[in-house]
């Protein structure tokens, strides 16, 4: 795998998931945080923190505010709230706040804030959220100016111990030096007296130009890599507590099912078994003194359940009425009607007609949902890998009706999450209702991966039905787009739907710039989407609906261009003109990959180009086909994320992008009897290591915005590779997953 890093010049270029404090609606009156271990004796700056309970007050160290902390060993520990689940986010944001207060990166490291110390400081650390590729994005001001702030007062406590102006000092990796006495200070010898110094104003903070970046913009190692190979980084499935004991659950397969019975005499004399416990009104859990023995009793238990309203649910049934959304007038709102479409497409000289299917797909989490709890009568605690440690902190609350300043939420690095572990808090609900009924003993909740795959938040099923028209000379004159399929917000966020329109089912298709714009120019063009919801309950799903759409839109564009005879990438120029930054890194990746230049014997070239979490992506996928094997040689990827804080960890989300997007190809979830039918990746398949290709990137930053990363190029790899198969066959792929057409990736 290759990285390109591209100047503007050279390049030529131009969630549910958040959780507001207002949201939580309780208490925080009586909460302390004691955080005098996690400070060492050092200095706390970033910003201003209010007062703290006098108790809270005598045991921690003096703080002036809370991001950076400076040990007398001049070591510097960067404090963080957003989650890390592989994608780097932790580092990108310590060298954020390192660059702007010109510490010493060899001696940084990072330490996750609680959503109880958030929320008992007025959320000082702002959004715990992690989701829709906002962990840098959207906190990269504020956390640079908590660097900035540390860095004021340091100076200042420098000029008053020699005596001097704070304009006669400089810093460099955490050495402040006075060239005109040739003294120098040590942020770690300055430490205490810069904490009794008042916190600037943050108004007065002046960050510096991504121009004069040192650390941030580099292709630094990540912090937590060797803490990964030698076993000492924990996640929350490593949680052990003395007395812990551990819980296997089966909720309802039919969703929205019920518990009905269970007879416990059948399992509770099985070794080591210690408790079978009803979960809400939906799930009975099994709890031992280790898993196994858990789930092993759980399997043996005889569960009586009632299957509700929708046991006789299917695929076909619910496929029927998206297809009926296809056609219908009820329940449809256009995003955008530029023109008149159908009378243009009418009389085009060409007409293309095609519908695509996408199905549900499941997160399939490397680390299974799970939550340790440990509930007393006036605490809460749990231990949980979670992409919104506040929304968990809510549900702690809700779950053990304990007020929230008696609840804490410590959240570890997450085995993966994909959107699964955001505004959903099933496992912490869970978790927190077993520990009500073992009060006082640790109880760890962990998943199977049966009950994984199949009580998911599934990626939204969906079709796509399009028409175009070309003209005599084969340019593009009409073009409809109307989406049929379930709604994310309908499930979660039913106050997101406007007047019955769910805007978020069209991500990308979108006619407004900077987050997800279509970026084709037509001069008629209709965007359409029917609502039609199912019992799957449906959440977001890395990427979420830039993925359909990103797929629908391409690879439907390599059927007009294949009907208009003209080259894929020119054809694509010509509708981009006016927008130079969609235009910008296609051309970059056109430009690597040799797109023009003749394939080796038997391959085939496929192109696309997107844009999702504001940033702007483009792809050119190589393959081969031999019977009904696919094999994918190469990708090329171009990213445009405007700055890009460490451009290793960007290729990295680029190419792990790969392996996702190949999930969409080979996988599906169905449903039978109101269930889903696969259980495990031997009915779910996900990508193999076999399977990956040779990936070189392009990341060609204008330094002009901030967009996201962890998302954005899933959309563009899948319909780059089914061009390409298009192109090799003769014959577009419309029905995913791929084993519907015969065909299968090896």
């Amino acid at each position: 795998m290759t990285t390109q890093l591209k100047t503007p010049d050279q390049a030529d270029l131009e969630n549910t998931s958040n959780l507001e404090s207002s949201d939580l609606k309780l208490s925080r009156r009586s909460f302390v945080v004691g955080t005098a271990s996690a400070v060492g004796g050092g200095l706390s700056v970033g910003f201003h923190v209010p007062a703290l309970a006098q108790t809270a007050q005598a045991a921690a160290t003096q703080e002036v505010n809370a991001w950076v902390v400076i040990r007398p060993d001049d070591s510097c520990v960067i404090r963080v709230v957003r989650a890390e689940m592989g994608q780097g986010t932790h580092t990108g944001l310590a060298q954020l706040v390192a660059e702007e207060l010109e510490c010493d990166w060899a001696r940084v490291s990072v330490q996750q804030m609680t959503a109880g110390q958030n929320l008992a400081r007025n959320r000082v650390w702002k959004n715990m959220a992690t989701g829709g590729s906002r962990g840098i994005r959207e906190s990269h001001e504020y956390v640079r100016q908590g660097g900035a702030a540390a860095k004021i007062v340091l100076l200042q406590a420098a000029a008053n111990q020699f005596g001097v102006p704070v304009a006669e000092l400089s810093v460099s990796k955490g050495v402040i030096s006075h060239a005109q006495s040739g003294r120098q200070l040590s942020y770690g010898q300055l430490a205490d007296q810069a904490a009794k110094l008042p916190a600037p104003d943050v108004k007065t903070i002046k960050l510096k130009s991504p121009k004069d970046w040192k650390l941030a913009g580099q292709p630094l190692k990540r912090l937590d890599t060797a803490m990964k190979v030698n076993g000492r980084l924990k996640y929350a499935v490593d949680i052990k507590l003395p007395g812990m004991v551990y819980a296997a659950i089966k909720a309802c397969p039919v969703f929205e099912g019920k518990l009905k019975s269970f007879d416990d005499s059948a399992v509770k004399s099985m070794r080591g078994i210690k408790a079978v416990l009803r979960v809400d009104d939906n799930a009975v859990a099994v709890v031992a003194d280790n898993w196994w023995r858990a789930k092993q009793a759980l399997n043996a238990l005889p569960i009586v359940w009632d299957e509700g309203v929708h046991a006789k649910a299917s695929s076909e049934t619910i496929r029927s009425n998206i297809v009926e959304g296809l056609t219908s007038s009820n329940n449809v709102f256009a995003e955008t009607n530029i023109g008149d479409v159908d009378n243009a497409i009418a009389k085009a000289h060409k007409r293309i007609d095609a519908t695509y299917i996408t199905p549900f797909v499941s997160h399939a989490c490397m680390e299974p949902m799970n939550c340790t709890a440990l509930i007393t009568e006036n605490k809460a605690e749990v231990w949980v890998a979670s992409q919104n440690a506040e929304a968990s902190l809510a549900e702690l609350a809700k779950s053990t009706g304990l007020d929230v300043s008696k609840c804490e939420v410590y959240n570890s690095s997450l085995g993966t999450g994909f959107g699964r572990r955001g505004g959903f808090q099933d496992y912490v609900k869970q978790a927190a209702l077993l520990g009500k009924q073992m009060l006082g003993t640790p109880v760890k909740l962990l998943w199977s991966r049966e009950e994984d795959i199949t009580h998911d938040f599934y990626r939204p099923i969906g079709h796509c039905k399009m028409s175009a028209g070309l003209d005599n000379q084969g340019n593009l004159v009409g073009l409809s787009i109307r989406v049929s399929g379930q709604s994310i917000n309908a499930f979660a966020a039913p106050h997101n739907i406007k007047d019955g329109k769910d805007r978020r089912q069209l991500q990308g298709l979108w006619p407004e710039p900077d987050d997800a714009q279509f970026g084709y120019t037509i001069p008629n063009l209709k965007v359409e989407y029917a609502m039609r919801n199912s019992h799957v309950p449906v959440g977001p799903w890395r990427g979420v609906n830039t993925n359909q759409n990103g797929l629908y839109s391409e690879c439907f564009m390599e059927e007009v261009v294949h009907a208009s005879g003209k080259d894929a990438l020119e054809f694509r120029r010509a509708l981009l003109k006016d927008h130079p930054k969609h235009l910008g890194v296609l051309n970059a990746v056109a430009e690597k990959a040799g797109w023009g230049k003749p394939t080796a014997a038997g391959r085939h070239r496929g192109i696309a180009q997107f844009m999702g979490y504001g940033s702007y992506t483009a792809a050119v996928a190589e393959i081969s086909i031999k019977g009904n094997e696919i094999k994918i040689h190469k990708l090329v990827l171009a990213t445009n994320c405007g700055h890009a804080v460490n451009q290793r960890m960007v290729a990295a989300q680029v190419e792990g992008s790969v392996a996702y997007a190949l999930d969409t190809l080979q996988s599906e979830v169905t449903i039978k009897d109101g269930r889903v039918e696969q259980s495990n990746f031997d009915t779910y398949p996900i990508a193999r290591l076999k399977q990956m290709p040779h990936i070189e990137t392009v990341i060609a930053p204008t330094f002009d915005f901030w967009g996201g990363v962890g998302e954005p190029t899933i959309c563009v790899v899948a319909p780059a590779i089914l061009n390409a198969i298009y192109k090799a066959r003769g014959t577009p792929i419309r029905n995913l997953p791929l084993k519907n057409s015969g065909l299968k990736i090896v």
